[in-house]
């Protein structure tokens, strides 16, 4: 086997083609557009190498087809939260030889222990955990925009090379059309009708401000969690600004407490479904025909995050956003599905707005460790 770093124009070629290889008969897997992969190795497009170091391979067979891939990662703000130094790793993919795999893992290890780590997660993203995040090992299905989506035997791979679950992922979905159980619906409109209370679709031509909305909310909602890692205004006016070409502002919701920002939803139009046909190619036609399935629309949503402040969080503020997005999809007769993902199985308050919604199993993605 041949094990290349990638360095030039033509191995980074090579990292995007693997996939394609593996997945070109699998008749579920999407292809990612090939510019958000490239913009995760890209210092001028992902903030993360300002307090971060990465790199990447690509491996081929002997008579040089492309067998399978690997990126590690170490993230400066979190990788000594742990018991021991953690780095990352993502975007595995590899053909079902277990030496192969062996192969991955071990090279990847091998330059995060010369970097002074202990221990490796994966595999994740060298970047937010909203995208490329987790291993699939349940619900091989269509995945939505940034789900990963994987073989079944990799789950083995990672078994085999001593990865242990840290935890599970859980990916529900929501019949749009369904009415929410009854108790569910009075909760929410009392809340909806309480004094003081006020809840506001995002506004694109305001995104600075909804953005520092967001981020005193999910800082607040989120700061007890273990390794948790303030999010600033800037990435995630950052990550509006990328969301503003499939971005439907009457799906992004905020509730108000007497004017302070309390709890927020972001959802987006899968656009997975808009470009399942481009195999991760976006060049002029793949441009036309995008804007043409994004005017057309799609039928599938994505809930992205969601978040309450602590001080909020049994006040049914999420129950009123439902019912506030629902006054709006449900006149337009177009979405059938809202994806919830993914919430962590330490997550019992956030799965059990899931279950209150009367959501059902999705899918199942595990974000595993290996300690050296």
């Amino acid at each position: 086997m041949i094990l290349e770093e990638v360095k030039s124009g033509k191995t980074a070629r090579e990292f995007l083609d693997v996939a394609r290889e593996l997945y070109k008969d699998d008749p579920f897997w999407v292809c990612p557009l090939d510019q958000d992969i490239e913009a995760v190795f890209d210092p001028k497009k992902n903030v993360f190498h300002s307090h971060g170091t990465c790199t990447r391979w690509v491996l081929k067979s002997d008579d040089g087809k492309l067998i399978g891939r690997i990126a590690a990662f170490i993230n400066e703000e979190k990788a000594y939260q742990n018991e021991q130094a953690t780095g990352g790793i993502g975007f595995f993919e590899c053909i079902n030889d277990s030496e192969a795999a062996k192969l991955l893992f071990n090279t990847a290890s091998n330059w995060l222990q010369e970097r002074g780590m202990k221990a490796m997660d994966g595999p994740i993203n060298f970047g937010e955990n909203d995208s490329f995040w987790g291993l699939l090992i349940e619900g091989f299905t269509t995945p939505s925009y940034g789900m990963n989506y994987h073989h079944p035997y990799y789950k083995k791979m990672f078994d085999d090379y001593g990865f242990v679950t840290l935890y599970e992922q859980i990916t529900n979905h929501l019949a749009v059309k369904k009415p929410f159980p009854e108790r569910f619906t009075k909760i929410a409109q009392w809340v909806a009708a309480k004094p003081g209370y006020e809840f506001k679709h995002l506004e694109t031509g305001k995104l600075e401000k909804y953005a520092i909305d967001f981020a005193e909310i999910y800082n607040d909602a989120w700061e007890n969690f273990k390794n948790f890692v303030p999010l600033d205004t800037k990435g995630i006016l950052e990550s509006f600004n990328k969301m503003k070409i499939v971005m439907d502002e009457k799906l992004i919701w905020f509730a108000y407490i007497n004017g302070e920002p309390a709890s927020v939803v972001v959802i987006i139009p899968d656009a997975n479904q808009m470009i399942k046909d481009f195999n991760g190619k976006l060049g002029i036609i793949e441009k036309l025909k995008f804007l043409y399935n994004r005017w057309k629309g799609v039928s599938r949503m994505r809930a992205v995050v969601m978040g309450t402040k602590k001080a909020y969080q049994k006040h049914g503020l999420e129950s009123a956003l439902f019912i506030k997005l629902k006054e709006y999809v449900l006149p337009k007769n177009q979405y059938e599905e809202l994806e919830l993902s993914w919430v962590g199985d330490f997550n019992d308050k956030m799965l059990a707005i899931h279950e209150a919604t009367g959501a059902t199993f999705g899918k199942k993605h595990a974000t595993m460790r290996k300690v050296f």
